[in-house]
C-alpha cells in the first residue's frame, strides 16, 4: 500500500532536486522517495541475512587500515 504526500517547494529547490533526479535517471517523485528510504534507515530492518553479511564484510575491510603510529590496545 502506498500513500500520497504533497510537498510545496520553492522554484530553486525544485530545480535542484529535479536535476539530481535526472542525473540518477529517475522521476523527481521516485528520487525523493528513494532518498527518504535511504536516509531514514527504516528499510534496513528488511535486509536479508546475505545483505547484512555483505555489509559486515565491507565494514571489516577497514579494520586496521589506519596506523596511528602507536598501539591502541592497553595491555
Amino acid at each position: 500500500m502506498s500513500q500520497i504526500l504533497t510537498l510545496e517547494l520553492n522554484d530553486e529547490m525544485y530545480a535542484a532536486l529535479n536535476q539530481q533526479a535526472e542525473i540518477a535517471g529517475m522521476s523527481l517523485s521516485e528520487w525523493i522517495a528513494n532518498s527518504f528510504e535511504q536516509r531514514s534507515g527504516l528499510l534496513k530492518a528488511q535486509q536479508t541475512e546475505a545483505e547484512k553479511e555483505l555489509a559486515r564484510k565491507r565494514f571489516r575491510r577497514y579494520a586496521g587500515a589506519i596506523n596511528l603510529g602507536y598501539p591502541t590496545v592497553k595491555s
